[in-house]
């Protein structure tokens, strides 16, 4: 359970099906490389690894998916979460940001790739993402977004308002933007389900088994838990947000930024003929965003970033929730009950894209995911295991830099950002005679 509040219930955990068979770490266990965490980045580079005959063990404080890779809103959206493809490359440079943007904009066909070979049962659904225009002056920047995703491979178009109507069920659009590659699933089944893939190929998955530290013996690695330790030739953390002990300061290469996620009761059949009519992920597009989509028992589950008392009052929260989606779908007349409410936390960096640090010889730590976890996690796995079988480091496809400190104004910038862009929409909206939502 998060430390953001008391009433934390997860819809994905009441709904999953127990989680594979393991084991507390006890003794001495000695791999090729340990893995520290069992998310989606910690599995996928396990089932690599394996894959390439390597021995691997994986350590897990909770069990595999308890953070953020059983905690997210399940979309599986395959683009960067803020910056346009033209300001990735002007970040990271060359060659690692076309690496980079080759690897994600093709991360939902890898996890369907992952679905379909180890038959994971996890709702998974590829029926699109859409990106709602609220005004005219979303347009542009989605024209822009369409001219560069296709320019790189992706499946993308503009969608008019009638299009964009009929596809979402939302008569406030006035247009907008259609992924054909986003999907959507239930987070914590893939989670789980990968665990029980990387079983199958011969990891060691250790589950409550908490890596407290990271010492050197000779020319491996000690990673020591509470009632055993693994040696290791090399180490990966990979334990993002969620990150507790392991390796001094890893904890202070990002800063959390929380995101509250709700699902509803049951709602009718009738209900999911007229809301999200395609089976698609929807973000409405406004500056503070609001995303949901269905789940395979007719529930939808929504997710807001907090800001001011949402996420913080539940009354108030769910509150704001229904109004949100009732706004945008006004033909959604019947009782809407949030019966889930949970919450998920981001590592956000400033780059909003992962960072690969260089720890010790033989020791690498990832963080930073900052929002497009089920992608992006899935996808690390592969540059990981690439690492870890020795790729030079100039030849990854994540540049591997020094651990360091996020910078002190991370602890306001999301934040910040967040009711910035609020601001200007609410503004922008209003001088172009556009409603706003409730709560605005």
């Amino acid at each position: 359970m998060t430390k953001f509040s008391p009433f934390d219930q997860s819809y994905w955990f009441a709904s999953a099906p127990p989680p594979p068979e393991t084991e507390r770490l006890t003794g001495e266990k000695a791999v090729d490389v340990c893995v520290v965490g069992a998310g989606y980045t910690g599995l996928t580079t396990a089932i690599e690894l394996r894959r390439k005959g390597v021995s691997v063990a994986v350590l897990e404080r909770e069990e595999a998916g308890y953070g953020g890779s059983g905690r997210n809103a399940g979309h599986c959206s395959p683009t960067f979460s803020y910056y346009s493809l033209e300001k990735i490359r002007s970040l990271l440079g060359q060659p690692w940001a076309e690496r980079l943007i080759r690897r994600q904009t093709r991360a939902a066909d890898r996890a369907a790739e992952y679905i379909e070979h180890y038959g994971i049962e996890c709702e998974w659904i590829q029926n699109g993402l859409v990106i709602g225009a609220m005004r005219p002056g979303h347009l542009p920047p989605l024209e822009h977004k369409t001219e560069s995703y296709n320019a790189v491979g992706a499946r993308t178009r503009m969608l008019d308002r009638d299009e964009a109507t009929r596809i979402t069920g939302s008569p406030r659009l006035l247009g907008g933007w259609l992924h054909e590659e986003g999907a959507h699933i239930h987070p914590l089944k893939y989670a789980r389900g990968l665990a029980a893939a990387a079983i199958r190929e011969g990891a060691s998955l250790y589950t409550h088994s908490p890596a407290k530290r990271c010492e050197r013996i000779g020319n491996k690695w000690k990673v020591v838990g509470e009632a055993g330790h693994v040696i290791a030739d090399k180490v990966i953390f990979a334990t993002g947000a969620y990150t507790v002990d392991g390796w001094p300061d890893l904890d202070k290469s990002y800063r959390i930024f929380p995101v509250y996620v709700c699902a509803t009761n049951p709602l009718s059949d009738r209900a999911r003929e007229t809301v999200l009519p395609r089976n698609t992920t929807m973000i409405d597009g406004r500056g503070d965003f609001y995303c949901y989509k269905w789940t395979a028992d007719n529930r939808i589950v929504a997710s807001m970033f907090l800001m001011g008392p949402r996420g913080r009052d539940l009354a108030y929260s769910k509150k704001v929730m229904t109004d949100r989606l009732k706004w945008l779908h006004p033909q959604l007349t019947e009782n809407v009950r949030w019966d889930y409410f949970w919450f998920g936390e981001l590592d956000m960096q400033y780059r909003t894209v992962p960072r690969l640090y260089d720890l010790a010889p033989g020791v690498v730590g990832l963080t930073g995911l900052s929002g497009r976890g089920v992608p992006t996690g899935t996808m690390l796995g592969g540059i990981l295991s690439d690492w870890a079988m020795g790729k030079p480091e100039q030849d990854l496809d994540l540049r591997v830099e020094r651990l360091h400190r996020a910078p002190w104004w991370m602890d306001y910038g999301p934040s910040y950002k967040l009711r910035e862009m609020r601001a200007v929409d609410n503004f922008m909206s209003k001088r172009g005679g556009v409603e706003l939502p409730p709560h605005y």
